[in-house]
């Protein structure tokens, strides 16, 4: 234009704008979506870790502050998947493990689950034993990952299953995971689950006050207790076991043996075990990698709180409807432990309850008992409140 003329295109200005914010809302959008875990992975095992951790909001008492660290966000649904990872990235750089070998391992499901697919995506085959009292969902998830599941009489409980699987190792020559003795289970807790916590909270701006968990090996116990201790010495670590499985509440030593070259495999049942509802935690012995986590972590007995089979289905079915939050009855236990944790804690304590896996591999247990497939009187009456479908 000439000396003196505006230059200024209302159209053009009024399109220019217009690409500028859509772009701007673009952008906008990507940044809001995207976090550390919506990326591009080379495979499924690099998911497993940096699970979330949520506020309990309607379930905590006043005064205090609860959260979950929910471990049903790892890719088969458990906290197990980091143990698979665990063992056989442990069997590998030791050589233990060979291309196209056999894994071999005791479980109540979820270990089971998570080796397989670890397995599935290494290229190794994989056979589960376990007790037959445990949910059939788990004996079908772990068939689909392509495992072998070999079912052991119930009342032989954890010992058979642990038994069965050393019998077929010797016999076969196959690779045991020992996901109860070996020490690369506490071992990558410490690496991964502690500084996870540790890294939100920090985050956060919080301090973290109490720590709850159950034990099924021990390994989260131990291992991430460690990471929490060493960086939060004053933090109250506190442990749950089962109404009539207080094993270690009991101070009543394991009875341990070598097997395969390797000490620490329970010999006897523990004496103290009595059959429970809450399946993955307390097997009838206790493993010995919780017994190396009392020892390092100094554990205090009085910081053992038992909870009843019947809180811990109640306090499940209370995260799902109050909270949204769909987990299974080991991590209602655990809750139930955060929650009496809760009622002598000091004003402003933050609680931080670890949640295991998802309900979805409890819908065979007394669970879901109550919760009916067909429609309830209530639902008949809404259903009559349209045409559609009335006699």
């Amino acid at each position: 234009s000439s000396r003196g003329e505006s230059s200024f295109d209302p159209p053009a200005f009024a399109h220019f704008h217009f690409r500028s914010v859509c772009a701007f809302s673009i952008f906008l959008s990507f940044a809001l979506v995207m976090t550390d875990r919506c990326r591009v992975y080379d495979d499924i095992t690099q998911t497993i870790g940096q699970t979330p951790i949520v506020k309990i909001n309607k379930l905590a008492p006043e005064g205090v502050n609860m959260y979950a660290k929910l471990e049903y966000f790892n890719p088969l649904g458990s906290v197990k998947d980091r143990l698979a990872m665990a063992i056989i990235e442990g069997a590998e750089a030791r050589g233990e493990l060979k291309p196209g070998g056999t894994v071999i391992e005791a479980t109540s499901g979820n270990t089971g689950i998570a080796l397989a697919m670890v397995c599935a995506q290494r290229g190794y085959k994989f056979v589960a034993t376990m007790a037959a009292s445990f949910s059939v969902e788990r004996r079908k998830i772990m068939r689909m990952l392509g495992a072998k599941v070999i079912v052991t009489p119930a009342p032989l409980g954890g010992m058979g299953m642990v038994k069965k699987a050393e019998e077929l190792a010797e016999k076969h020559g196959w690779f045991l995971a020992r996901q109860f003795e070996t020490e690369d289970n506490a071992a990558y807790h410490k690496k991964t689950t502690g500084p996870e916590i540790l890294a939100a909270f920090e985050k956060a701006g919080l301090k973290l006050d109490y720590w709850v968990t159950g034990y099924g090996t021990g390994g989260t116990f131990a291992g991430t207790g460690e990471a929490l201790k060493a960086a939060i010495p004053d933090i109250k670590i506190v442990l749950s076991e089962p109404v009539g499985a207080g094993l270690i509440a009991s101070g009543v030593a394991q009875d341990r043996k070598e097997v395969l070259g390797k000490f620490g495999a329970p010999a006897n049942p523990h004496p103290e075990w009595k059959p429970h509802p809450i399946q993955g935690w307390t097997p009838n012995f206790i493993p010995k990698v919780c017994e190396d986590g009392l020892k390092v972590l100094n554990f205090n007995k009085d910081n053992i709180v038992l909870v009843e089979g019947k809180a811990a289905m109640d306090t499940a079915m209370n995260l799902a409807k109050m909270e949204g939050i769909f987990c299974g009855v080991s991590g209602g236990g655990t809750f139930a432990t955060a929650l009496e944790v809760a009622k002598k804690a000091p004003p402003g304590s933050n609680i931080l309850a670890m949640i295991p896996d998802t309900a979805e591999r409890y819908m065979s247990t007394p669970l879901f008992a109550a919760i009916e497939a067909e429609m309830n009187e209530e639902e008949k009456a809404l259903f009559d409140t349209t045409p559609l479908g009335k006699a």
